[in-house]
């Protein structure tokens, strides 16, 4: 009986300590990601309703904080410049998401948040739109999983592609910015190639990740008129209502005072960190709610519903910066 309740109490701390230790030491996303499911391997998530919440409330809030991190004029002239493309490769991506995600039979919340997540700007995307639909967990881990896959790949296969191929630094910019899911990735792909390719990539890919702002606003009212009609998702969902996402405006509020107020860059970069950190907590809590039975759940269909819509974004992406040079 005392080894029983030694083993509850030693449970139960398991979660608080991970998230601190991530807090602290600054683990990366994938690895907070992966450091939660093997916390909840063990069954050490005995409350996932609390922890879930926690996730969804730190979600919010670390994507309001990152817009400290976005020097706003340079990176509004960027998406001026390269609207229309975005515009049509976004839709594009995501509509084409949704619809391989329905042939592979993938959970909706899932495909749509690997959609986004492939179209914008990977887990920074995904936790975006959690923080409106506020899906399972397991929902967000598995999204946030495929990407982060994929991400890893990415940074070592596109500079030996962009070499192969010949690509100039300005080609490989846009072909990283629009084919790479995260944005940490495009700017480890950009850095391998070249100082050109790195700016470039970097303030194109920042610019896209701008466009979370109507997509997430776009999902929540597609959201909440399908739930007025009666046509909610599945697994479940039909009493759950998208919130509305206030929290993408502390994020444009955020990035207009890092670009007009007195702080300083000091200041700026602190809270953008600290963001980063606080989101690989809320990782790290998503990951713990990823149970072996729900991992059996998940299954290899959103790997295939990535890679399926992955593979021709870059084909695609690459074809067309080599046609129009």
């Amino acid at each position: 009986m005392d080894r029983l309740l030694v083993k509850e109490r030693t449970m139960a701390w398991m979660i608080p300590f991970g998230a601190m230790w991530v807090l602290v030491f600054g683990a990366t996303g994938a690895l907070s990601l992966l450091l939660g499911i093997l916390v909840a391997q063990i069954g050490a998530n005995r409350d996932p309703i609390r922890w879930t919440g926690w996730a969804h409330r730190l979600l919010q809030l670390s994507i309001i904080g990152l817009g400290a991190g976005i020097d706003l004029p340079t990176v509004a002239r960027a998406g001026i410049d390269g609207m229309g493309v975005t515009l049509v490769s976004i839709t594009v991506i995501v509509l084409g998401g949704i619809g391989l995600a329905k042939l592979f039979k993938v959970p909706g919340e899932t495909g749509v948040l690997i959609s986004v997540g492939t179209a914008i700007c990977g887990g920074s995307a995904i936790a975006a739109v959690s923080g409106v639909l506020r899906p399972r967990s397991h929902h967000t881990a598995t999204a946030i999983g495929v990407v982060f896959l994929l991400n890893a790949i990415a940074l070592f296969l596109f500079p030996f592609v962009g070499h192969l191929f010949g690509l100039t630094q300005v080609q490989f910019g846009w072909w990283a910015a629009l084919a790479i899911h995260d944005t940490s990735s495009v700017v480890g792909a950009g850095l391998a190639y070249g100082p050109e390719a790195l700016v470039l990539a970097t303030t194109v890919k920042l610019a896209r990740s701008l466009w979370i702002v109507p997509v997430v606003f776009a999902i929540a009212y597609v959201r909440n008129r399908r739930k007025k009609a009666g046509a909610e998702a599945e697994d479940g969902d039909s009493n759950r209502k998208a919130a509305m996402p206030w929290f993408i405006l502390g994020f444009l509020a955020m990035a207009t005072i890092a670009w007009l107020g007195p702080q300083g860059e000091a200041v700026e970069q602190m809270i953008f960190h600290g963001s980063q950190r606080t989101l690989s907590v809320a990782l790290f809590l998503i990951g713990t709610g990823l149970s072996p039975q729900i991992l059996k759940k998940v299954g290899w269909r959103p790997v295939a519903q990535g890679v399926a819509l992955w593979i021709p974004t870059a084909l695609i992406s690459m074809g067309a910066i080599l046609f129009w040079g």
